[in-house]
């Protein structure tokens, strides 16, 4: 069995445009949880003949990019990616099972062939590829887990390599597609154009770390694909749109409203655009969601971020008879509440599809768009948001939240000669107002003042100030819920030790498994697993640590068990004042680390969504909040780790909160 390179040296529109893809539908069959198909599904069988072939392909080209690893030429190292996509698609579909079709396998040797020749230009000095028109794949090292990343683009013919003109960027997110493997992904990319071709336009298809609706490490998929464009084509950022339609309508509603300032347009068709509404309309669910549960679907439910739409314009595109048109219909409601109209161009006798007529009226807008671009410097700035994940709109951050997870506002415009600030459940937010803006404000009708240098402003009770929060606060990047730290570079520690409890021992055993199993089937990426006593100080300074084990088993926890908010020693389990037996116990949190508080530590997590969250991509979000306590005596399911006997987020200042204060 080969041994994957790349560790080694660190859409589509419906089914018919993935000619290799048959995208499952989902629907009241897959509401049973405890009977959960598997996803992806495995695939067919290789043939021994097939498999001696491709093996001979995989190790006749990591022998290539072995020596090209070798390399002291920057241009090599950075157009390495590009290469090593061929192979990890081939291998990954081999060693796990994920030809899903016969004709795959000879898809495969294709692939191979293709990195062999990238592989052979690269080694005499050449990269042909990077001066292609048409369609192209290329790929980029994930900063998340350091495994390379495929991503697909069609470079207008009008491009000149060697000229200075940069160039109008448009998003496409692609479609559910169950076996949208690297394998079927790469060549469908390779061949087709996709759904839009805009004139003198790059289009980016990411491959958004397969099935997910670009949330969670397949959000930050789409960010870094971007980032590595960016390093490779002359991208006008001033023009660059977010589209897509059906799960890819649902990935363009969320990159609309947690990132407004950054495109010039947002173009969603169908999908969905928020949790609850959408399993009851679509999937015919019946859902009893915990306090917490529902305050996360706040992470991607769109409708509340409806607000920051003002400073993005918008086109949502649904057919007439599409049960998918809910999801704009419910933006619009949502526009409606903030004073506002959605652009919502409906195609006429159409279902899942997009209509030819619509088509067009959609580029026309986006073109009349394109002319004017973002404007970097509005007079006037909102922003709403649930997280300080979220929590940028052009000259305005949001630095600090009363009660996470609820909605936080910021209006802020010019009256007179003063900028007019008005707060809702903020305490802390910077203002860096363009050159020309007034240079006094007033927060909350009170007292006018002078902005400071920094922008900075804090509430102290009632009074703001110029300031900032200080000590150890929950701020962006560092907010949680357990989930953010798998959206950064990561690092599973493995307990050299067993934990005082044999059942603990064998639940943390059993759950560290699945994490890094179900890292690879369903965001695509190999975990990087160091046990405790290699965590190096470049580690604690680099990466969040998620931690398996308690202080007995795990070195690492040793050294930090003393300074977390949940105490976990041999006599129980407490968590500010409640205590659970640590026989039959166990935790799962997230808390800045305090080796190095600009970083997390996770306690025996990986991602929170499971098996029946897969099987529907508005499941798809985190599932447990702060921190969590596990009765292990309830076997693991397709939806829990055990039974999840308390639960809660953090407060502001990373503080237990008391019991039942859940949003």
């Amino acid at each position: 069995m080969l041994i994957p390179f790349h560790r080694q040296i660190v859409f589509a529109l419906v089914a018919a445009a993935l000619a290799t893809q048959v995208v499952l539908a989902d629907g009241p069959s897959d509401n049973t949880e405890e009977q959960v198909r598997r996803v992806p599904k495995l695939g067919v069988e290789v043939t021994e003949a097939d498999r001696t072939e491709l093996n001979k392909g995989l190790q006749s080209l990591q022998a290539k990019l072995e020596k090209l690893s070798q390399s002291n030429s920057s241009q090599v190292s950075s157009l390495l990616p590009d290469v090593l996509i061929f192979h990890r698609a081939v291998d990954q579909a081999l060693r796990f099972q994920e030809f899903f079709d016969p004709k795959e396998i000879a898809v495969g040797q294709s692939l191979l062939q293709q990195g062999h020749q990238r592989a052979d230009q690269l080694l005499a000095g050449d990269a042909p590829w990077t001066r292609q028109t048409g369609v192209v794949v290329r790929g980029y090292l994930s900063k998340i887990d350091k495994t390379v990343q495929p991503y697909g683009l069609v470079i207008p013919a009008s491009y000149q390599f060697e000229g200075t003109e940069k160039h109008r960027l448009d998003f496409w997110f692609h479609g559910r597609g169950e076996l949208l493997s690297e394998v079927n992904f790469l060549n469908d990319r390779s061949k087709n154009v996709g759904a839009i071709s805009p004139a003198n336009t790059i289009v980016l298809h990411p491959y958004g770390r397969y099935c997910n609706a670009n949330k969670l490490a397949g959000e930050i998929d789409s960010l870094e694909a971007l980032d590595a464009v960016k390093k490779q084509y002359r991208v006008d950022l001033d023009r660059v749109a977010v589209r897509g339609f059906s799960m890819g309508g649902a990935a363009c509603w969320q990159f609309a409203v947690h990132y407004p300032d950054q495109w010039f347009a947002a173009n969603p068709g169908a999908g969905f655009s928020e949790t609850p509404e959408f399993l009851r309309h679509f999937q015919k669910e019946t859902l009893t969601p915990t306090p917490y549960e529902r305050a996360l679907w706040r992470m991607y439910d769109c409708p509340g971020y409806a607000a920051n739409l003002a400073h993005l314009p918008t086109v949502a595109y649904s057919g007439d008879m599409d049960i998918q048109k809910q999801a704009a219909d419910i933006m619009e409601t949502a526009y409606e509440r903030e004073g506002m109209k959605l652009l919502h161009i409906i195609g006429p006798n159409t279902a899942h599809s997009i209509h030819p007529e619509s088509g067009k009226q959609i580029e026309a807008k986006l073109a009349e768009w394109a002319i004017k671009g973002i404007d970097r410097t509005p007079a006037q700035v909102q922003l709403v948001t649930y997280t300080l994940k979220y929590n940028q709109m052009h000259w305005l951050t949001i630095e600090g939240m009363q009660q996470h997870w609820d909605e936080s506002r910021v209006v802020v415009k010019p009256v007179g000669n003063e900028l007019q600030v008005t707060t809702g459940n903020v305490t802390a937010f910077t203002i860096r107002p363009p050159q020309g803006h007034p240079g006094k404000v007033r927060i909350d009708a009170g007292g006018a003042m002078d902005i400071p240098a920094d922008g900075a402003f804090v509430r102290e009770g009632s009074t703001w100030k110029p300031g900032r929060a200080h000590g150890l606060r929950k701020k962006h990047g560092l907010q949680g819920p357990i989930d953010d730290a798998l959206m950064d570079s990561f690092i599973f520690v493995k307990p050299s030790g067993s934990c005082r409890s044999e059942a603990v021992d064998k639940w943390v055993q059993s759950e560290f498994t699945h994490a890094v199993t179900h890292w690879r089937r369903q965001m695509r990426g190999d975990v990087v697993v160091k046990r405790d006593s290699e965590i190096t100080d470049k580690d604690i300074a680099e990466s969040n640590l998620v931690i398996w084990g308690d202080a007995q088993a795990n070195q690492l926890m040793a050294r930090i068990a003393s300074k977390l908010p949940i105490q976990w020693e041999a006599n129980g389990l407490t968590v500010g004042g409640r205590k659970f037996d640590a026989v039959n116990h166990a935790p799962i949190a997230i808390y800045p680390n305090p080796l190095n508080p600009e970083k997390y530590v996770v306690l025996n997590s990986g991602f929170t969504y499971r098996e029946y969250d897969y099987l529907n991509n508005a499941r798809q979000i985190p599932k447990l909040p702060d921190w969590a306590i596990v009765d292990i005596r309830v076997p693991a399911n397709s939806r829990y780790p055990g039974k999840i006997v308390d639960a809660d987020f953090f407060g502001e200042r990373w503080e237990v909160k008391p019991a039942k204060s859940q949003p």
